[in-house]
């Protein structure tokens, strides 16, 4: 016989193990049932023991569990097996005298002790370890959520700042909604850039645009700062124009003019050609490297404030309808004063391949406008050899460095090996982009010309370029102003 301290109906399966409650020893505090020593006691509520001196011996006979209970409650004469039940009432009476409780295992078909609310420990330590990791995971959750709004807040906040700063000159706002509706609901991606996706968008008055649409949490909103102080004053034939941008909240875009021609990259790199678009006529290649160097000539000496674009490269050079190029993608910009001849930052910035050495060493000399001038170098030499400077798909110890590569075949008069056959006078014009680009390559910044300088030399003769040193060895000769 066992105690509980709460009442619970045996299921239909329990009858044939379990009798009760019952009705003339149970009371509203202590409910008592008739359990087989054949079953084990972890059947029943934890709050249940088994009541000392309360065994009964018995028939096991065909007469079920409940029909036997019944008939010991009843007082009826019953039969009993003494080969199983005396060692039953025999073991038990020993765990209970030793203070424990008795079990049975129906599968090892004996008995076993097990010491009071060991079950209840185990079950209690268990939950107790589940309860404070759920604890911490909910603290640790609305930690992050606090910090991430806090985060988000102060990046609203410093944007607001600035376009209160900037007042009417700065180009038209618009709403998120009315963004939604220019961009025709994200439907037409165009390309992805390095702070977010850009999509093909159109004006209430049929102007098409492209919308890039600022990833959340990026830059804590420099990009879009950059972008709004830099090309949003200023206009010029050769860079990208911003029409206008978007900030609510956590949201930010940026609206462009719309180039349809897409970036240089896809017509100067053979992997980009098909039989729909080929490669750049080097006669246009002219045209285009040397918008490119009035566009950043005008960065560099035509505003009010000297702005070092940090990532030239041929992702970042839009073609409009008639292949003008236009600058764009101005999120690592960085404004300072005209007169200011070097500049500080705390981390390189821009493209491998495309970065200037003193931005990974100072050792090279200090970061300038001339750290631009290295980049539009590298990008004139992939557009003159068609092969990308760093390009992680070719084997580099089978592949000679790309500026070296230029520089041999400049320095030993021969002709470049190009994807199409060329006239005389072409071999001409693109040997002189491959002088004018190894000059902007010298690892010494003092010994690359300025942007001016290279628009001087793109627009004169071919015999009255000086041959530059080798790239990458210091030569205190040959300096360019």
């Amino acid at each position: 016989m066992v105690s509980c301290l709460t009442e619970f109906p045996p299921s239909s399966i329990a009858d044939d193990y379990i009798y009760g409650p019952i009705a003339c020893l149970s009371n509203t505090t202590y409910f008592f049932y008739l359990v087989a020593g054949y079953a084990s006691l972890y059947v029943l509520p934890l709050d249940c023991k088994v009541v000392r001196g309360s065994f009964f011996l018995i028939s096991d006979g065909d007469a079920t569990f409940k029909e036997r209970a019944e008939g010991i409650l009843n007082f009826r004469e019953t039969t009993v097996d003494y080969s199983f039940t005396g060692g039953l009432l025999r073991n038990c009476s020993l765990c209970e005298h030793g203070g424990r409780r008795c079990g049975f295992s129906p599968q090892r078909n004996q008995t076993f002790c097990m010491n009071h609310g060991s079950h209840v420990k185990i079950i209690a330590a268990t939950s107790s370890v589940a309860a404070l990791v759920v604890l911490l995971l909910m603290v640790a959750a609305a930690l992050y959520l606090s910090l991430k709004k806090r985060y988000n807040e102060e990046i609203h906040l410093k944007v607001e700042m600035f376009l209160k700063t900037y007042g009417t000159s700065k180009p038209m706002r618009y709403t998120f909604s009315e963004v939604k509706k220019i961009a025709r609901r994200f439907k037409e991606k165009v390309g992805q850039g390095g702070f977010g996706s850009v999509y093909k968008g159109e004006l209430s008055n049929g102007v098409p645009v492209a919308v890039k649409m600022l990833e959340n949490s990026k830059g804590e909103g420099e990009e879009f700062i950059n972008e709004v102080s830099t090309i949003g004053l200023i206009h010029h034939a050769n860079i990208v124009r911003l029409l206008g941008f978007c900030s609510e909240g956590t949201r930010r875009a940026l609206i462009y003019e719309f180039m349809p021609n897409k970036s240089l990259d896809k017509y100067i790199f053979s992997g980009y050609s098909n039989n729909s678009q080929e490669l750049i006529a080097p006669n246009k290649m002219v045209d285009v490297a040397l918008g490119v160097a009035r566009g950043m000539e005008y960065l560099h000496q035509g505003c009010n404030k000297r702005i070092l674009h940090f990532d030239i490269k041929p992702h970042n050079i839009l073609l409009d309808y008639n292949f003008n190029p236009k600058i764009s993608d101005f999120g690592l910009a960085k404004l300072c004063a005209r007169d200011q001849s070097i500049v500080t930052l705390t981390a390189a910035r821009g493209t491998m391949g495309y970065i200037a050495p003193e931005l990974y060493s100072r050792n090279f000399g200090g970061v300038s406008h001339k750290s631009d001038v290295y980049s539009f170098g590298m990008l004139v030499l992939e557009m003159v050899s068609g092969r990308r400077n760093s390009d992680p798909s070719v084997d580099s110890q089978n592949d000679v460095h790309l500026p070296e590569w230029i520089f041999e075949k400049v320095i030993t008069g021969q002709d470049m090996v190009f994807a199409r056959e060329m006239t005389g006078e072409e071999k001409e014009k693109m040997r002189k982009l491959a002088i004018v680009a190894l000059w902007c390559i010298q690892w010494n910044p003092r010994k690359r010309p300025s942007m001016t300088r290279v628009v001087n030399m793109l627009t004169g003769s071919l015999e009255h370029l000086q041959m530059p040193p080798k790239p990458f060895v210091s030569s205190e000769s040959h300096e360019m102003s």
